[in-house]
């Protein structure tokens, strides 16, 4: 008689538990991998979503006149950022303080330079003195609340010299200072500034500095929407306010100086 062949036993690949072949352990083991694996990535995946997700809370896109967008951060309406609150101040002072008697402007893509006739403003005194063009323009940044940007107007035609529109000499304001905005209540700021009125003569060789040190509060308002079609008058407002900020205080620094 012919012994039978005994059956060799079958490779264990589980700890326990029935004998199961090795293609069908393999495919098991190799399908846990899998879903091991799987599971990883979907908990990875989470972190970055979660990661993403909290970078990108408060953010928005906005398209640019490029076509191109860029992200930008939700703001409440009475919230402005450090930077966009110093850029206002510096860019205002710089606007309001230099005094040249010369309007650039940019025809056909050319700039073009053109003697400024100046606006006529009454004094405080009563009498009527010529302001640069575009410091009446800059001048929009400040409030009409209790008629500062008029009282201003005032004060600075009697102080801005008549030759600046003879081409007798020019005047400039040197920055040495900003500081960071301090937040004196809601949609309310004050920054301090410390700079010189640099006054030069016709032939800018000689020059005269005078310490200009403020203290400057500047309010929150609503930015405008610019209509289609408006008047001239109109845009330059409109322009002034685009940041959604206005000056509502200028004062000597010592005296807005903090204790």
């Amino acid at each position: 008689m012919l012994k039978s062949k005994s059956k060799s036993q079958p490779l264990r690949l589980l700890s326990y538990g029935q004998s199961t072949s090795a293609p069908v352990a393999i495919t098991t083991t190799v399908g846990a991998a899998a879903g091991i694996l799987s599971l990883l990535l979907q908990f990875v995946n989470f972190g970055v979503n979660s990661a993403a997700a909290k970078y990108m809370k408060g953010m928005t896109f906005v398209q640019l006149q490029d076509g191109t967008t860029a992200a930008a951060k939700t703001l409440g309406p009475g919230e402005r950022t450090n930077e966009t609150i110093k850029t206002f101040v510096t860019n205002s002072m710089v606007k309001l303080f230099n005094w040249d008697g010369i309007i650039n402007t940019d025809e056909n893509g050319k700039l073009i330079q053109k003697v400024d006739k100046g606006v006529e403003i009454e004094t405080e005194n009563g009498g009527r003195r010529k302001i640069p063009s575009d410091v009446w323009e800059a001048a929009f940044t400040l409030s009409e609340n209790q008629d500062f940007r008029a009282s201003f107007l005032k004060t600075l035609a009697s102080t801005i010299p008549e030759g600046i529109f003879s081409g007798q000499g020019t005047v400039t304001i040197v920055t040495n200072y900003i500081s960071a905005p301090r937040k004196i209540s809601e949609g309310k700021w004050e920054v301090d500034i410390i700079a010189s009125l640099v006054t030069f003569n016709s032939e800018r060789n000689k020059s005269k500095g005078l310490p200009f040190n403020k203290t400057i509060t500047i309010a929150a308002v609503d930015t405008p929407q610019n209509p289609p079609q408006t008047t001239d008058i109109a845009q330059k407002v409109y322009k002034a306010k685009n940041s959604g900020l206005e000056i509502i205080q200028i004062i000597d620094y010592e005296l807005g100086k903090k204790k």
